[in-house]
């Protein structure tokens, strides 16, 4: 197979499982712990923070991004070129929306039940860009300082931690969030809030480009033409 389809391929499995991990858990903490909502994020951070150490260990050696930013940031520091993160964004957009329709069938829903839950607000806003600046800079940072195998961890555990300091509960990706107004749940974002949600993202990612570019000077590659 073509390396760029194998990779395509496995960021459009990778987002999947990991918006079936976000929704899937949402919907079941909702149903487990109905009247309990601290309970229910709990659930939903602790299965999404595991599900992003699997998957980024067993799909890194292939790829294992699964975020538009952090792809669009690999683009400009040079590590891949135009083409190639065209695909891969391009699979995380449709793999998000297949997790986002499989994690509503494994639970007896509508595949596609628009989301009604309303996330906006200057807080939140802010939140979202605090949340990708963090996760970018932690990716780039694990990668920068030789330890790629330490991504997985810390990828997961921030992710983990970001659904509680943040007051966004920290989407912190473009592909996710599109994917998460499939869902009428607890995990869902109504269509509405969506733009906002990835213009913070996007602002996010060019904030944390500018410090790994500051920080890790000495580690960037001259970009790909």
């Amino acid at each position: 197979m073509n390396p760029l389809a194998r990779r395509a391929v496995a960021e459009l499995v990778g987002t999947a499982f990991l918006v079936m991990a976000v929704v899937g858990s949402g919907i079941a903490a909702q149903r487990l712990s109905p009247h309990d909502t601290g309970l229910q994020l709990l659930e939903n951070s602790l299965a999404t923070g595991a599900v992003l150490v699997a998957l980024i260990l067993a799909l890194q050696p292939v790829s294992a991004s699964f975020n538009p930013v952090v792809t669009l940031v690999e683009r400009a520091l040079g590590l891949i070129g135009s083409r190639e993160a065209g695909a891969l964004v391009t699979a995380q957009f449709v793999g998000g929306a297949i997790g986002a329709v499989l994690a509503n069938l494994m639970f007896d829903l509508d595949a596609v039940s628009w989301s009604g839950h309303e996330r906006s607000g200057g807080g939140i806003w802010l939140g979202e860009v605090v949340a990708t600046v963090g996760l970018v800079l932690l990716v780039f940072g694990s990668l920068r300082g030789g330890r790629p195998e330490s991504v997985a961890l810390v990828v997961g555990g921030y992710i983990a931690a970001a659904y509680w300091f943040t007051s966004s509960t920290s989407f912190a990706n473009p592909a996710v969030t599109v994917a998460r107004m499939f869902s009428d749940t607890f995990a869902g974002i109504a269509p509405s809030s969506v733009p906002m949600f990835v213009l913070m993202q996007l602002i996010g990612g060019v904030l944390a480009l500018g410090l790994v570019r500051f920080l890790f000077a000495a580690h960037v590659p001259e970009v790909v033409r």
